[in-house]
């Protein structure tokens, strides 16, 4: 049986079929009590730098210009590796689903971090 990575927000209901719950977001989602999100995992190793997030939400750089930044944050990132062998080893066991919070996640770090991981995945 092949298992598959899933993303969804935070606040969405919790399904058996999620799986692994790997939490992408450098910062707790809002309102969302530890005991109820089911979390197995906080990827904050793999998030953006607070500066880079920093500017990109103040509205200093654009989207392109914060998804430029990230994924050369993401290839120059020695923790990855570490991120990557979590996802590889719960996949043997079923599904992985990314959480995030972003009420608008085609313009956050998700777009970017799921292109990155599929390209590392592949190899």
């Amino acid at each position: 049986m092949k298992f598959e990575i899933k993303w969804k927000r935070a606040y969405e209901k919790i399904e058996k079929a999620d799986g692994f719950r790997i939490l992408v977001d450098k910062l707790w989602p809002r309102g969302l009590k530890k005991e109820d999100a089911k979390i197995d995992y906080w990827a904050k190793i793999i998030t953006s730098s607070k500066e880079l997030r920093q500017n990109y939400h103040k509205g200093i750089i654009d989207f392109e210009n914060f998804s430029e930044n990230y994924r050369k944050e993401l290839e120059g990132n020695s923790d990855f590796k570490e991120f990557e062998d979590v996802i590889l080893e719960e996949l043997k066991k079923g599904n992985v689903t990314m959480v995030y919070a972003s009420k608008t996640p085609e313009l956050s770090h998700i777009p970017v971090l799921k292109e990155f991981i599929k390209e590392k995945l592949r190899k």
